[in-house]
């Protein structure tokens, strides 16, 4: 048995590899697997939601593993000139185990979402709406308007939105997102300048700081990320600053992309500090490795690593994660993924000991 300081180790050299070595719902290894920044595939500048034209293209031509070919074009959400949509559905089966406690079987409807994008300017100037219809009511996740400049290397976005900060994964419950509390459940509202040139790819938010709920006092929440992009890699830093009456909680982070062949690699790593937390409880660190093989054409076997420390001031409590997903894309539009997760924590606590089992089907549109 490998011991947990040998373990946190050899995470840290893979990572340093992946960042070092080569100065290295939203799939952040298909850009780092087609070379692309996320505002190619994707409405949102930064990721995640609506697709753009040439991601609908994309994820009906070049991901799945064979095209069903009705004759009919490409479906790129248009309906008419002005409006494009589209849309996302989650449905899990699930197996969880928890030491002393009996298994959980369960079907659950992880999300359906639908997206609509208006162009009221063509290119310079559109509204869009992300909007979770289930499980549950209606809930708003993205309500803003973008006005691109002429050459498209400057945006300006108000509204709310999700808040930039290094990967933007499909798992919100990864550790990177929810030690931050910065991900695709928590948008706020605020604007956002972004500027996208060459290989630089730069955000800068201003926001409430308050996940979308009521205002409570004058302080703002600032959200940086930056990130330079070449064809098989990309390395960026992230740093984030929420300032309300109750005390202020500050996050950096550094984060990676590599293509090696068939692999693509993502790297990120992550030190918070909430500071509404007497003592210095609120200090974690968050990490995550993950590699995609692209196995064949519709085909992906997703593994990743994650470390996270919840309280830098008590050692030993650290918690890791294990998790091997098989992704298989056999026709556009459709998708299903199969995977185990395994959690390792300190012994007295049986909940980080937890084992899942789970198979979901994925429709998009």
């Amino acid at each position: 048995m490998i011991g947990r300081s040998a373990r946190a180790g050899l995470r840290w050299m893979l990572a340093f590899l992946c960042f070092g070595g080569y100065a290295a719902h939203a799939e952040p290894y298909l850009a780092v697997q087609f070379g692309f920044k996320c505002n190619v595939c994707h409405v949102n500048p930064t990721g995640g939601g609506l697709r753009s034209t040439v991601g609908d293209v994309l994820a009906q031509t070049a991901i799945p593993g064979a095209h069903l070919d009705t004759g009919g074009d490409n479906w790129t959400g248009a309906l008419g000139q002005y409006l494009r949509t589209g849309g996302d559905l989650r449905f899990d089966a699930q197996v969880s185990q928890t030491p002393h406690a009996p298994s959980v079987q369960e079907f659950s409807l992880e999300q359906a979402r639908v997206y609509l994008e208006a162009n009221v300017i063509p290119d310079r100037l559109l509204a869009y709406v992300d909007e979770q219809v289930a499980p549950g009511g209606a809930l708003n996740r993205e309500a803003y308007v973008i006005y691109w400049s002429a050459s498209h290397d400057w945006y300006l976005k108000a509204g709310q939105m999700y808040l930039p900060f290094g990967f933007r994964l499909q798992d919100q419950t990864a550790f990177i997102l929810t030690a931050t509390g910065i991900n695709m459940t928590t948008p706020d509202q605020g604007v956002e300048f972004g500027w996208e040139r060459g290989h630089w790819d730069a955000q800068l938010a201003v926001s409430n700081g308050t996940a979308g709920g009521a205002v409570t006092s004058d302080g703002k929440q600032y959200s940086l990320d930056v990130a330079f992009v070449e064809s098989i890699w990309r390395l960026g830093v992230a740093a984030n600053n929420n300032d309300p009456s109750g005390g202020a909680k500050t996050a950096f982070g550094v984060f990676g992309g590599l293509r090696t062949g068939p692999i693509s690699w993502l790297a990120q790593a992550e030190i918070t500090d909430d500071r509404s937390i007497a003592n210095g409880q609120g200090r974690q660190l968050a990490t995550l490795l993950e590699a995609d093989w692209l196995i064949a054409r519709g085909n992906n076997l997703k593994i990743t690593d994650e470390f996270l420390n919840p309280n830098r001031a008590v050692a030993n409590g650290e918690e890791t994660r294990w998790s091997l997903v098989y992704e298989f894309t056999p026709i556009q539009f459709g998708q299903i993924r199969a995977g185990v997760r395994w959690n390792d924590g300190i012994p007295q606590d049986p909940a980080e000991h937890q084992r899942l089992y789970f198979i979901e089907l994925h429709g998009y549109f």
